[in-house]
């Protein structure tokens, strides 16, 4: 089993009279966390929501259903929950009336759960939240040597469990996750109604990683509106496909002060968007995905680590441009990607100047201390 960083993070606050929730995309290994964590407590009980009659037994109970259900257990893991319609009032009364009891809930989707919770556990929970695999739970599976002989398999298929796991069948693993994972919480969500037309937005979106999004460019090829891309580009982030950087600017007149680049959580969902997993050899796209996987696992270190630094890029209208600019507590520092160690460094000594922030490079020869490594 591949270790889990968050799984220390969530030990920690155990029985501390709140609820523990856990969300992240579908198959990044939430269940098996939690199942692991709680092989050795007694008094557990694992309420899945995917079952019918579960979701029937916790939607709009009332306190004395659920301590019939709670019974003698002093644990009640609650899995999928994002399926229980009202599930935040739910939790809040086993929180408020059944003592000594901790809830640990799940969900692979925040477009209703975070809703749902969020206001009936105001004060009475933990949020963490479970990507694919990190670089560093990777090196620690593998070993040092071990991940990085793989490092161009993982740009090519990614890092979620199951495609690590299944060493020569990536391909076929991946196919089938990112085909049903990317669409069955999205599909249920009664504001999408044309499951082609978030296909080809997927598409358009892979094939622009790395560079600043125009919604309404996207409007265009895609005829639609601007309006709907915006709101289907919301969604596929609060389901975890998808996350949004944006631009930096503080001083300088000709900063872009409005705009975003768009990643994809897992490298391996986007090449299987766009049907491609040919070797780094035979891509244009390289330095796109280069800069994919980094930023992602940028995201895990910074998550994880609890870290409250800001992500951003910084490009001028005269099209200067940093892949990544962080800001912490007032500090700036930025970097640039590159899959090639040789490739020329760009010379941006107004940024320097004016932000005090020297520009470093990351390669395949040092991005490990990029990710905290």
């Amino acid at each position: 089993m591949i270790g889990r960083t968050q799984r220390e993070n969530i030990e920690k606050k155990l029985f501390k009279g709140k609820a523990i929730v856990l969300t992240g995309a579908r198959q990044t290994g939430k269940t098996t966390l939690i199942k692991s964590m709680l092989d050795d407590q007694k008094k557990v009980i694992h309420l899945n929501c995917d079952e019918p009659v579960v979701r029937e037994t916790l939607t709009d109970a009332n306190l004395s259903d659920l301590k019939r259900v709670v019974g003698k257990n002093k644990i009640v893991f609650i899995d999928e929950a994002q399926r229980i319609e009202n599930i935040g009032l739910t939790l809040k009364i086993i929180i408020d009336n059944i003592d000594d009891v901790q809830l640990i809930v799940t969900g692979s989707s925040s477009l209703d759960l975070a809703n749902e919770i969020n206001e009936p556990l105001t004060g009475r929970k933990w949020e963490y939240q479970l990507y694919p695999i990190s670089w560093s739970e990777f090196v620690e599976f593998r070993g040092y040597i071990g991940a990085k002989s793989e490092l161009e398999q993982r740009l090519l298929y990614g890092m979620y469990p199951d495609v690590i796991s299944n060493s020569g069948e990536e391909y076929d693993v991946l196919i089938e996750l990112s085909d049903s994972y990317l669409y069955k919480d999205l599909l249920a969500f009664n504001g999408i109604r044309k499951p082609d037309l978030l296909e080809k937005l997927l598409q358009a979106l892979a094939l622009q990683v790395g560079s600043e999004v125009s919604y309404n460019e996207l409007a265009k090829l895609l005829q639609i509106d601007k309006n709907t891309v915006a709101r289907y580009i919301d969604l596929l982030e609060k389901t975890y496909v998808i996350f949004s950087i944006p631009s930096f600017s503080k001083n300088m007149r000709k900063e872009i002060r409005k705009g975003k680049k768009i990643y994809f959580y897992d490298s391996g969902v986007r090449n299987a968007i766009i049907s491609n997993f040919n070797p780094l050899e035979l891509r244009v796209d390289k330095g796109a995905l280069w800069e994919n996987f980094l930023l992602s696992e940028r995201l895990k270190f910074l998550s994880y680590s609890k870290s409250r630094a800001k992500m951003h890029f910084w490009r001028t209208t005269d099209q200067r441009e940093i892949d990544y600019v962080e800001t912490d507590a007032g500090s700036v520092r930025a970097w640039e990607m590159k899959w090639n160690p040789k490739s020329k460094k760009k010379q941006l000594a107004s940024f320097e100047k004016e932000y005090d922030s020297k520009i470093e490079t990351v390669t395949p020869e040092n991005f490990e201390s990029f990710l905290g490594l």
